[in-house]
């Protein structure tokens, strides 16, 4: 620390002493070269800055020979200096020529010396150059010297950036078409001008004059930030508990010590506070990208989140700028409470470069009906705030900057979706029927309590699937009993006379509440979640069925538990609420139990499951990975399996069959209920209730009035005798849909 200190402090003075602005001339990065070296008391130091076509130069050398300054040159990717600025990571070799990556270069009289640690010089997202430094015998640099040239690395990137000595900017990435596929989230179109989220303006102050004035600076900033987050929950809406949990969560995390801590000692460097801020928010990135689990990089956010209130207050809390209505905003990663925020600001869609399906942003973001793609990896390396984008949710890509041909297209499909959409508002009030008569129920799958005015919205007959555990994780924790049955009074409330199916909480595998402790498992998906938490934990689900059952009062309630996979199970959740109800006063005036049918060994326990059930859930997506033992975040095996395949209809007619003897209910809340196709096809095999997010119901039920299910029947028994094995029948029966001229 005292080593850096001092570092940053001559580098101060340099600057301070600089007549001419910020040092860019040979002889000024030499003599920073010169510096660093000294200070690192190393052999070596070398500067290479970007230039146009990804090569990196050697601009300046202490120790190399000085006749390679501007003549030894790398592609990006090529040597341990290359591949420092192709990955953006530090690299820390004791003996770098023995690295099968190693590129000698004879004119610069590297081949006496064996240590190289290489750190990229990063500015706003982009990879401005490499610092080195050298050593004649073979180290491991440590800890501390990796920190300390790492925080040179930060100011050499903003003087190279000013000097205007790099010319990475320049080149051709910025204006070229790019498209990148990615992960549907939440279905949508939109086209507009492109919004950074986290890529504000560079810092403009790199060394503090006083590092007492910059840590007091870091506190106000900090207390700044609790009295922000105070006063927009004491103004958010009495009603709108979610967004009150989520803001609340975020309080608990902008307090959180240790970071703040880290924040002050690097001030304490000599760096200002804004640096600082920077400083620590780039090492927890670098360190948390290499960390697979999902659970751990999901709390990345929360920190970066934190790190942008602190520097917005640091600027003096300045509003925000206004951004055009309908932009689409790109983060590498979001926070529930910034998603709400740019949502309040009117961004019309989102794409989260290492965002998932399960992350909150992605929950978030389809309760709020928001287009949303995930992983649209290096997307935010390739474009500038303003730049047009198309976001195609539905067939998960980004297209930056595309051709004007390209861009007609895709507002000429833009302009028929809305005429369409428009279209299917004539039928929010109408039953939905099959062409040959037959009555399908069509419902919805929601979370939140907001998501409730949906109903209305789109005229569905009731919420088949309402996921208790979503309030759950945007809050952090599980709500106490009056605060659940409070949120699931008012669920009802909303959904009046139509029916409403709570899922006891889901959570476990990718579903981790903030302070559980991450579990480790081979298999999350297949592991300790669900209904096996439930049993194995009774007081935190009889607290939950106790809320319900206290929300439902002398109002029908209807109960499904997930992940059940044998029927001893669902008999013994099903104990837990019959002693729970004994209990409370008043009961409902009727009381539904029902499984979901997600695990494939339920399907050898049918009969015995069906004398125990009211009704059942066919949870689509696990239900499919599980039989084909192919995690569906895998994307190479995204595509391979189908719901519209003979072993699972056989598997579904099986489930039909046996809950048509005992008069049992069955659904599917899986997202195949929502695909055309898939949906028209569960209709056909008799599963009639179908529940799905809200954008989809309304295209949906127009579809569905436009098909013969009777005929379509028979389409599925003559390919089925055809065609065996687990080959998907998607193609022959899409092939059918359009000569019956079926949207889809």
């Amino acid at each position: 620390m005292a080593g850096s200190r001092r570092l940053l402090a001559r580098l101060r003075a340099m600057m301070a002493a600089s007549a001419d602005g910020p040092p860019g001339g040979r002889d000024a990065l030499n003599a920073l070269a010169q510096l660093i070296g000294a200070e690192m008391t190393a052999a070596v130091c070398a500067i290479y800055a970007m230039r146009s076509g990804d090569v990196l130069e050697l601009a300046a050398t202490m120790g190399l020979r000085q006749e390679a300054v501007g003549r030894t040159r790398l592609r990006v990717g090529e040597g341990i200096v290359g591949i420092a600025a192709a990955t953006a990571t530090v690299q820390n070799l004791p003996d770098a020529q023995s690295h099968p990556a190693f590129a000698y270069r004879p004119e610069t009289g590297e081949e006496i010396f064996a240590s190289l640690l290489a750190v990229p010089l990063r500015r706003a997202g982009r990879t401005l150059g490499v610092l080195t430094v050298q050593d004649l015998l073979p180290r491991r640099y440590t800890d501390d010297e990796v920190d300390g040239l790492e925080t040179v690395a930060m100011l050499l990137a903003e003087l190279l950036a000013a000097s205007g000595v790099t010319d990475a900017a320049d080149g051709l990435g910025s204006v070229l078409p790019r498209q990148f596929d990615a992960l549907p989230i939440a279905p949508g179109l939109v086209i507009g001008p492109v919004v950074l989220h986290g890529m504000g303006a560079p810092v403009r102050r790199l060394l503090a004059e006083d590092p007492q004035v910059e840590m007091a600076r870091i506190t106000a900033a900090a207390a700044s930030i609790q009295k922000t987050l105070d006063e927009l929950i004491d103004s958010s809406r009495p009603d709108d508990d979610d967004a009150r949990e989520v803001l609340e969560a975020t309080r608990l995390v902008s307090a959180d010590e240790g970071w703040l801590r880290r924040v002050a000692e690097a001030a304490k460097s000599g760096l200002s506070a804004e640096a600082a801020v920077h400083r620590v928010s780039y090492q927890v990135r670098e360190r948390m990208r290499r960390i697979q689990d999902p659970y751990l990089r999901e709390r990345l956010s929360d920190l970066e989140e934190m790190a942008e209130r602190m520097l917005a207050a640091l600027d003096g809390g300045e509003a925000p700028l206004a951004i055009p209505q309908g932009a689409i905003l790109l983060a590498r990663r979001l926070g529930p409470a910034q998603l709400l925020e740019w949502h309040a600001r009117g961004i019309g869609g989102v794409v989260i470069e290492e965002g998932s399906n399960a992350g909150h942003a992605a929950i978030l973001a389809r309760a709020l009906g928001l287009p949303a793609l995930g992983g649209a990896a290096g997307m935010l390396e390739a474009v500038e705030n303003g730049d047009e984008a198309i976001l195609d949710a539905d067939e998960g890509q980004l297209i930056l900057r595309p051709a004007p041909e390209v861009r007609a297209s895709f507002q000429q499909a833009l302009l028929i979706r809305q005429e369409i959409e428009a279209g299917f508002a004539a039928q929010r009030s109408l039953p939905a029927r099959s062409k040959d008569g037959v009555r399908l129920h069509l419902q919805l799958n929601v979370g939140l309590a907001r998501e409730m005015e949906q109903l209305d919205n789109t005229g569905a007959d009731g919420i088949g699937l309402f996921r208790t555990e979503i309030a759950m994780l945007a809050r952090g924790e599980v709500a106490d009993v009056p605060e659940q049955a409070a949120l699931y009074a008012r669920v009802l409330d909303a959904a009046g006379d139509r029916p409403v199916r709570f899922r006891t909480l889901d959570l476990g595998g990718d579903k981790m509440l903030k302070d559980a402790p991450p579990q480790v498992e081979e298999n999350p998906a297949m592991g300790w979640r669900s209904l096996r938490i439930g049993l194995d934990r009774p007081a935190m689900l009889r607290r939950q069925l106790r809320a319900l059952l206290l929300a439902a009062g002398g109002r029908k309630l209807s109960i499904m538990f997930p992940m059940v996979a044998t029927v001893a199970e669902f008999r013994a959740a099903k104990s837990l609420l019959f002693t729970e109800a004994a209990r409370v006063r008043p009961a409902p005036i009727e009381l539904s139990v029902g499984s979901m049918i997600e695990v494939p060994a339920l399907l050898f326990q049918l009969p015995a499951l069906m004398a125990e059930a009211d009704f059942v859930s066919i949870g689509s997506n696990d239900l499919l990975q599980f039989l084909f033992a192919a995690d569906r975040g895998t994307p190479a095996l995204a595509n391979r399996y189908d719901l519209l395949s003979a072993p699972v209809l056989d598997a579904l007619e099986r489930v039909v069959d046996a809950a048509r003897k005992e008069n049992v209910d069955v659904s599917v809340c899986g997202e195949h209920a929502s695909r055309p196709l898939d949906a028209m096809v569960l209709a056909a095999i008799g599963i009639t209730t179908l529940s799905m997010p809200a954008p989809s119901l309304l295209r949906l039920k127009s579809m569905l009035a436009q098909v013969d299910l009777d005929a379509l029947r028979d389409v599925l028994t003559a390919l089925r005798r055809t065609q065996a094995g687990p080959a998907s029948l998607r193609e022959p029966i899409a092939s059918w849909a359009r000569e019956h001229d079926l949207r889809f």
